[in-house]
């Protein structure tokens, strides 16, 4: 709170004590998302997470995501192309996860996309729907994929990010694809960029039962719009689930 009253008094001091109190708040709005994730990384681990499913369409979700970090693919020029049909596409899901995931891999994509243009894409069959998020830019190597997902790890800790990081967003995100019986995968070369795929049933009785056929390659991206073939299982019943 005092944080608060400073930045917002901030127009009132010198010069150095001004930008002072811009970067203490800066400073404190990371801590409280740190602290967050961590909050949030301690209720997978007890298993007290809590669904709140509702039927929610998937293709406006994408839309409301991509305008989330529309201001900063447009500071560091990288267009964001969204290829998914007009029609909805209604999952099961708690919305408000599924919106955290996909913000987070727009995020990430936009962040290292060295410039060029991200694609976001969704498909879905009956059962199955699938976001693909592709960048055009660093990618990673063999060994930095085996990792992405590791808490707190990052793929090249001294490079410069525009919107920090905290090195939990994707691990919470996979967390998140999981609860929903899904799976969230990636695929990557060095110098041609990386693609994070998301898969989930849409209704809450089924899950992904096995891990789906790997992220197709960089040359590969017109297979980003196929369902991969999975293998769905009936879901635990709700007071079975911890």
């Amino acid at each position: 709170m005092a944080g608060e009253m400073l930045h917002m008094s901030r127009d009132d001091f010198p010069e150095p004590v001004a930008r002072s109190a811009e970067l203490l708040q800066q400073e404190l709005d990371r801590f409280e998302d740190l602290l967050n994730e961590l909050l949030e990384i301690s209720r997978y681990d007890s298993g007290a997470t809590i669904l709140e499913r509702h039927d929610e369409d998937m293709v406006g979700l994408v839309g409301a995501a991509v305008d989330g970090v529309a201001t900063l693919a447009e500071r560091l020029g990288t267009p964001v192309r969204v290829h998914a049909a007009t029609a909805p596409v209604l999952v099961r899901m708690d919305g408000r996860r599924i919106a955290r995931v996909l913000r987070n891999l727009l995020s990430n994509a936009v962040e290292h996309g060295e410039g060029r243009p991200v694609d976001v894409t969704v498909a879905a069959t009956d059962h199955v729907v699938t976001v693909s998020v592709r960048d055009h830019g660093i990618g990673l190597s063999e060994q930095q994929a085996a990792h992405v997902f590791d808490r707190f790890w990052r793929a090249d800790p001294s490079r410069d990010r525009t919107t920090g990081g905290t090195g939990l967003g994707l691990a919470i995100a996979q967390e998140d694809a999981r609860v929903h019986g899904g799976w969230l995968q990636v695929g990557s070369e060095p110098g041609r960029g990386a693609c994070f795929r998301l898969v989930l049933p849409r209704q809450d009785r089924y899950v992904v039962a096995e891990a789906p056929p790997p992220v197709p390659g960089p040359g590969e991206a017109a297979l980003d719009a196929r369902v991969p073939t999975v293998v769905l299982a009936l879901a635990a019943r709700p007071e079975e689930e911890s």
